[in-house]
């Protein structure tokens, strides 16, 4: 038995592309060939349109390409620097490295020992490694004593963050009062149990309880 012809002859294959052009950005993951014909009408070729819109899209900003077996629509590879995004992370410094930073901006140079002296409790290496690493504070100078200890100093990222020329520039207690940057109580760090710190060393940290950028 013969089988009788279509009724209708299949799209041109211009029109295949369309349907394939369509549905591949109409679709949020790669299609594959079976799943683009099995949409198509009868006669249809999915091979050679895909071959023949694969052409029409080379050198475009929006190229096609084959993903794990699959077909999709990808940004030029020459161009993805357009859609790249910077962002920043806001981080809470812990009151442990506020206060260290706070010793160190108003005693620099300063050893590890000295901020530990001033606290009151032992300096966490954590604490120092995370000034360190948002570059608030550096190394400074060895001194001259039994065991040649490093120093920590603030950097000059540290005086652009808060908009100070030097170190000379900190406010004193008298100017933290004013505006408003004092506490009577202290607040303990929840990772750290020490005991009662004294009014001054309290005082010197609390300018510095702001949220960071940090990368």
């Amino acid at each position: 038995m013969t089988a009788s012809p279509s009724l209708f002859a299949a799209p041109p294959l211009a029109e295949q592309e369309r349907m394939l052009e369509a549905m591949l950005f109409a679709s949020a993951e790669p299609l594959t060939l079976g799943a683009l014909q099995a949409r198509m009408p009868d006669g249809c070729e999915a091979a050679a349109a895909m071959e023949g819109l694969r052409r029409r899209y080379e050198g475009r900003g929006v190229v096609l390409v084959q993903v794990a077996g699959a077909w999709a629509f990808r940004t030029a590879p020459d161009l993805g620097f357009l859609l790249q995004r910077e962002t920043i992370e806001t981080r809470k410094l812990s009151r442990a490295a506020i206060e260290t930073l706070a010793i160190i901006a108003y005693h620099q140079p300063v050893t590890r020992a000295e901020i530990e002296e001033i606290r009151g409790v032992a300096a966490s290496r954590g604490t120092l490694e995370q000034l360190l690493e948002l570059d608030w504070v550096r190394f400074g100078r060895r001194r001259m004593t039994p065991g040649r200890p490093v120093t920590f100093v603030v950097t000059q990222g540290f005086l652009d963050h808060f908009g100070l020329e030097s170190a000379r520039d900190l406010p004193g207690l008298q100017e933290l009062r004013a505006a408003g940057l004092l506490e009577s109580t202290p607040t303990p760090d929840p990772q750290e149990a020490e005991p009662a710190q004294s009014e001054g060393d309290e005082n010197q940290s609390d300018m510095f309880e702001e949220e960071v950028d940090g990368d």
